[in-house]
């Protein structure tokens, strides 16, 4: 299991809101279903793809 990377705190809750502790669990949503979440934005994409990339995931296809 992949530790998320350091988001910011709106974008923190709102992961841990949705049950999201890991980037396994966050490759189980596809980016629109990502951003979806309240307090997720735009700005929180690079640093969550960037580490998405380093670990081998990516974001489901739905």
């Amino acid at each position: 299991m992949t530790d998320l990377p350091k988001l910011s705190r709106p974008a923190t809750r709102a992961l841990e809101n949705a049950g999201i502790e890991t980037l396994e669990d966050l490759a189980k949503l596809s980016r629109n279903e990502l951003l979806a979440l309240h307090g997720v934005g735009p700005a929180s994409l690079p640093p969550i793809e960037a580490a998405m990339r380093a670990a081998g995931l990516d974001f489901a296809q739905k």
